[in-house]
C-alpha cells in the first residue's frame, strides 16, 4: 500500500481544488483525521510535468512583471531574516543542507555567512541556475549518504515529497545530534486559507501532496522523536498568496483586496497563531 493510500484510510472529501497555474486538473481534498492534515488526491503518475510552468517563480529568477519583481524584492529581504535565524543556533562547523533550494539564493547568502552550504535541488534548471552563481546542488538526498548537518532547511518543501514518511526518517538520519530542522510550510488554518477555499494559492494542486496543520507537523516528526521547540510566522506569505488567490478566483490581481484579505489573516493569527506559512524549529528528543 502505497503511503498516500495509507494516509486516505479513515479520511474524508474535504474540498475540491482545481489547478489553476498548469492543468486545469480538478482534484479532490481528503482530511486525514489522526494526523490532522489534507491528502491531495490522486496522485498523478508523471508530477515532473506539472513543474514545467513559467508560472513556477521559485524556479527562475525572473522580474519582468511587477508581480516577480516584488517577489524578488520580498525574497532578498527574508533572505537575510532567514540566515539571521540559522545564526541563533549556530555551531562551530556551520553546516547547513538547504532541501528543494530552487535557484540557490538562500545558500549563496548562507556562504557569504561563512556557513558550510550543501543542497538538494530535483529540478535541473534551477541547479543550473544555482551553477552560475557558485552554489552546487546535488538532486537528491542520497548523494549525502551518512553525513550530518548541523542545520537542515526546507522552505516550503516538505508539501511536495511523495513519500513523507520514509523522507521524514531520512531527515532524521542526516541530523547531527544536536543540530535543528527548520521547516517552512503553507498552514491551511490560516484565515486567508479559509476565506479563498477552492481558490487559496497555496493548495497548489497536485504540486502540494500534503497540506498541514501545527498538530500535523508534530504527530509527523514526533514518530521519529523529532520535537518542534519552536513556531514562526511567515508574514509576507499572507500577502503573496492572498494576490495570487484573488487571480485565481477573480481572473485579476486585486492589490487593494488582498492586501485587506492579508492584513486581516496576520491580525487574526495574533490570537490564533494560524498564520498563512508557519516555520517550525525541530530538535532530536
Amino acid at each position: 500500500m502505497s503511503q498516500e493510500s495509507r494516509f486516505q484510510k479513515n479520511a474524508t472529501p474535504f474540498l475540491n481544488c482545481t489547478d489553476h497555474s498548469v492543468s486545469g486538473e480538478v482534484y479532490q481534498l481528503m482530511k486525514n483525521q489522526e494526523f490532522d492534515f489534507l491528502v491531495t488526491t490522486p496522485v498523478p503518475s508523471n508530477l515532473e510535468k506539472y513543474y514545467q510552468s513559467d508560472a513556477y517563480i521559485s524556479h527562475t529568477d525572473a522580474k519582468k512583471s511587477l508581480f516577480e519583481k516584488a517577489y524578488q524584492i520580498v525574497k532578498k529581504y527574508t533572505l537575510k531574516k532567514k540566515v539571521m535565524l540559522l545564526d541563533s543556533f549556530a555551531t562551530a562547523e556551520k553546516t547547513v543542507l538547504d532541501v528543494g533550494a530552487g535557484t540557490g539564493d538562500f545558500l549563496q547568502v548562507c556562504k557569504k555567512n561563512h556557513w558550510n552550504v550543501f543542497g538538494i535541488e530535483p529540478s535541473e534548471k534551477a541547479r543550473e541556475i544555482a551553477k552560475s552563481k557558485n552554489v552546487l546542488l546535488e538532486k537528491d538526498l542520497s548523494f549525502f549518504k551518512e553525513q550530518k548537518f548541523d542545520v537542515i532547511t526546507l522552505w516550503h518543501v516538505l508539501e511536495h515529497v511523495e513519500n513523507l514518511e520514509s523522507f521524514i526518517q531520512s531527515l532524521k538520519e542526516h541530523l547531527k545530534e544536536n543540530g535543528r530542522l527548520v521547516i517552512a510550510v503553507p498552514n491551511y488554518k490560516s484565515f486567508d486559507a479559509k476565506y479563498y477555499g477552492a481558490f487559496w494559492a497555496a493548495f497548489d494542486v497536485p504540486r502540494h501532496l500534503w497540506h498541514f496543520s501545527q498538530t500535523s507537523i508534530q504527530q509527523l516528526f514526533s514518530k521519529v522523536s523529532l520535537n518542534v521547540i519552536r513556531v514562526l510566522p511567515m508574514k509576507f506569505d499572507a500577502f503573496y498568496v492572498s494576490l495570487l488567490s484573488e487571480k485565481y478566483k477573480n481572473g485579476k490581481m486585486n492589490i487593494f483586496k488582498s492586501f485587506w484579505i492579508g492584513f486581516q489573516s496576520n491580525r487574526k493569527a495574533k490570537k490564533t497563531s494560524e498564520y498563512s506559512s508557519l516555520i517550525y524549529i525541530l530538535k532530536n528528543n
